[in-house]
């Protein structure tokens, strides 16, 4: 069975949208979810693929307007040229604003994220079997699965475990 996300998910994720650079406990005190178990979300999001990375979103109105304008004419030489202040502005405010409306109208309570099996890379079509251990969660298809992986990487997790108790 996909992994769904709930509304701790979606509040996590919105404010995350809003300025990826808050920290859990930020992001704790305006969701009102604990900051335990907005990095717990968080990281589960991560290790299942959803959240690949938090990249930045640029403040093109701080930027020189020469040097927007060289930018927009380049942009826009195949198409058209930019005639005037009202045109660029507005190109300006959408190339700002269009990851964020369109990772807004996307993200919903209820979404699934399929899940791939960590150990043989099937889809996970039931409920996962999750394996955690230090600040990790890894799914599986099959107890089978689970069991093998264990096995084969029995060395690096419990170094991996020996670093997150130690730190």
């Amino acid at each position: 069975m996909p992994l769904q996300l709930d509304e701790y998910d979606v509040s996590i994720l919105q404010a995350l949208i809003k300025d990826g650079r808050k920290s859990f406990r930020e992001i704790s005190r305006e969701t009102g979810i604990t900051t335990p178990t907005v990095k717990a979300r968080f990281e589960r999001l991560i290790n299942v693929g959803f959240i690949k990375s938090v990249s930045p979103i640029f403040d093109f109105g701080i930027v020189d307007e020469n040097t927007i304008s060289q930018y927009l004419e380049n942009k826009n030489r195949e198409h058209k040229r930019i005639e005037n202040e009202e045109e660029k502005q507005y190109s300006i405010q959408h190339m700002q604003q269009q990851q964020s409306r369109d990772a807004r109208f996307r993200i919903r309570k209820g979404m699934k994220i399929k899940l791939d099996c960590e150990f043989c890379r099937g889809a996970i079509t039931g409920d996962p079997r999750v394996f955690r251990f230090a600040n990790f969660e890894r799914f599986f298809c099959c107890n089978v699965c689970m069991s093998d992986y264990k096995q084969k990487y029995a060395g690096r997790i419990e170094s991996i475990k020996r670093d997150y108790d130690g730190s």
